[in-house]
């Protein structure tokens, strides 16, 4: 893979944010220095990055697909009123292997674990 200006803006963008933004979210900060960007462009440069193990695509259920420039195996807490997502800090035994033996005739290839919650500011407005 080729590490194109496109694909390097939008890395150092997202290595640069903490908060786990939208394809939408890099666009409006990449738009800023590369204006004539599509977001079509961001999508796919998005998947690209993804598929080659750049960053992390997180899907929670429902909500717009978030990326992460932390690729290593750690959880996620959801704000289950705004959808903000921040890292859990700590370590956790998600080790696939011992999911192996699990009641099931599928391959355990992974395991998405979400952890739900309300964030300070949602918790602040709640009127």
């Amino acid at each position: 893979m080729r590490l194109t200006k496109q694909r390097k803006l939008i890395l150092e963008r997202l290595r640069n944010s903490k908060s786990h933004p939208t394809a939408t979210e890099i666009f409006d900060k990449v738009r800023a220095e590369l204006p004539n960007i599509s977001l079509g462009t961001v999508y796919r440069n998005l998947d690209i990055l993804s598929k080659q193990g750049f960053v992390k695509k997180i899907e929670t259920c429902g909500d717009q697909k978030r990326f992460d420039a932390v690729t290593r195996d750690h959880l996620h807490v959801i704000c289950s009123r705004c959808g903000k997502v921040r890292d859990v800090e700590g370590e956790f035994d998600l080790d696939v292997d011992k999911l192996a033996g699990i009641d099931s005739d599928f391959t355990i290839t992974g395991i998405r674990f979400e952890i739900l919650g309300i964030c300070p500011a949602c918790l602040a407005n709640r009127s």
